[in-house]
């Protein structure tokens, strides 16, 4: 860093300027936004070591689990940052989707001491934390010897925050008083439109307000727009079809997919009136204008026929739709976005995935590990991701607050800033936290297969569904 660069790095730092001031001055001396943004992360990092000893750990090693992903290429261009400041070495694996949680459960069921920290999606939480493979982070968080004063763990956005943590009692409270933090939250997923700005132009058709008017518009638009589906939505046989989009909607209307008694048992709750009435158009939006090949949709091919231009409208992850506006894609820079409500009433209130990094109870050195997982939560690499890598969507306000960063999103991104606001406030985890998570909704997303192609009636098929949750719920001592 040259010293001009330095001195007005150095004012900003001291409150001297604001971030516009810093990045017009930058600017003047033939700075890029990009290249700015690494030197205030720099400037950060230095700064956040002048407050807190993070040589404690000095000549420590630790190793990580990561699974591949741009939250994980953000870690690795800003690792160094760490090691730097903390003398301590990082050695890590990393594997794709499709085998990267049988590796996570694999290392944990064993009690293995391979690796200290992990990448782990919330809702795997609900089987490590009660089984014991994993800490209650809040012993770290708590701690002010441990804690950087400056890591502000009440800047993480309140639903995501208490969306990673649980009492452990099957249907209690998500973010309850006495909840452990089983994970601490890293990037999330909101669910909202994603959308083809140029079809549904064609269709003249305006952005959808509630569920019946997005029926409406997937049908119009794949009748305007000749070789293209109207609606992408997820539809294997899997858990993950539940969560996104259809989840969204459907705890927008009101229902929840089990009931929790005042003597806490689980009853399955989704083959009420309203709920069939949901499920009714859910399957007809998908009949009339999803893919054909709809059951084997996944993230992927969600994704990936909106980037193609084979489809016009996803209800999915908005990281989504923003990784299908770029690189390579053959729509890139022709999507836009906007939050949805399917009750048509009031704000969003998606569901969210959130990936998390974890301490493993096995770790050799859990206070070293910590280290990096304040580093690595914390708000500085946070803004080193999101101004200059892919590390959407970030979970700290004080991130989505910083002029550099949404300045980036808006250029290349319409809508997307704005649909994260409006939604942000209602986005959180809506499922009930239970151990059979994973194999209840596993047969739900089983049961809209046999809807969707006509196996059997959405109503009948949903009785069938409550009765085989009931049942497992009571085996399980849980209902």
């Amino acid at each position: 860093m040259h010293e001009k660069e330095r001195d007005l790095v150095s004012a900003f730092m001291r409150g001297e300027m604001d971030r516009r001031e810093l990045i017009r001055g930058l600017g003047a001396l033939g700075v890029t936004a990009g290249t700015a943004g690494t030197l205030l992360n720099m400037a950060a990092t230095k700064a956040m070591a002048a407050d807190f000893d993070w040589m404690k750990h000095s000549g420590k090693s630790i190793k990580i689990l990561l699974n591949k992903h741009p939250y994980t290429d953000a870690l690795l261009a800003n690792l160094d940052n760490f090691k730097s400041m903390t003398g301590m070495e990082v050695a890590y694996d990393i594997f794709p989707e499709d085998v990267y949680f049988d590796k996570v459960t694999a290392a944990l069921s064993s009690r293995s001491s391979e690796y200290d920290a992990f990448m782990v999606g919330a809702y795997m939480t609900w089987t490590y934390g009660p089984a014991g493979w994993i800490v209650d982070h809040n012993e770290w968080i708590m701690d002010s010897d441990k804690t950087n004063p400056a890591y502000n763990w009440t800047d993480m956005i309140e639903g995501v925050r208490k969306s990673c943590a649980w009492n452990g009692r099957p249907g209690g409270a998500l973010g309850s008083d006495d909840a452990m933090q089983w994970c601490v939250p890293w990037g999330y997923e909101q669910n909202n439109l994603s959308y083809n700005a140029a079809m549904l132009e064609n269709s003249g058709i305006g952005i959808p307000n509630n569920l019946d008017e997005l029926m409406e518009a997937a049908a119009k638009v794949q009748a305007d727009n000749e070789g293209i589906y109207g609606i992408g939505v997820r539809g294997s046989r899997s858990w993950a079809t539940i969560h996104p989009g259809f989840l969204s909607a459907y705890s927008n209307l009101g229902e929840v997919d089990l009931n929790v008694s005042a003597d806490g048992k689980l009853s399955a709750a989704m083959n009420t009136d309203a709920s069939k009435e949901f499920h009714a158009k859910w399957v007809k939006m998908i009949q009339d204008s999803g893919a054909a090949d709809w059951s084997s949709h996944t993230w992927y091919q969600v994704g990936t026929d909106l980037g193609a231009g084979k489809s016009a409208i996803i209800y999915d992850a908005d990281i989504l739709g923003y990784f299908m506006n770029g690189g390579e894609n053959a729509m890139a820079g022709q999507l836009a976005y906007a939050p949805f409500a399917a009750s048509g009433n009031g704000a969003p209130t998606p569901n969210i995935w959130i990936w998390s990094l974890s301490m493993s109870k096995f770790s050799r050195d859990l206070d070293a590990t910590w280290y990096f997982m304040q580093w690595a939560t914390g708000t500085e690499h946070a803004l080193f991701g999101a101004r200059n890598m892919d590390f959407v969507n970030p979970v700290r306000q004080s991130v989505w607050d910083d002029p550099m960063f949404r300045d980036r999103i808006a250029q290349s991104y319409p809508g997307y800033v704005e649909m994260h606001d409006v939604s942000a406030p209602g986005a959180a985890i809506k499922f009930t936290a239970q151990p059979l998570f994973f194999d209840l909704t596993t047969e739900w997303a089983a049961s809209l297969q046999k809807m969707v192609a006509n196996e059997v009636p959405v109503d009948e098929g949903l009785d069938q569904l409550a009765e085989s949750v009931n049942r497992q719920l009571n085996e399980a001592g849980l209902g």
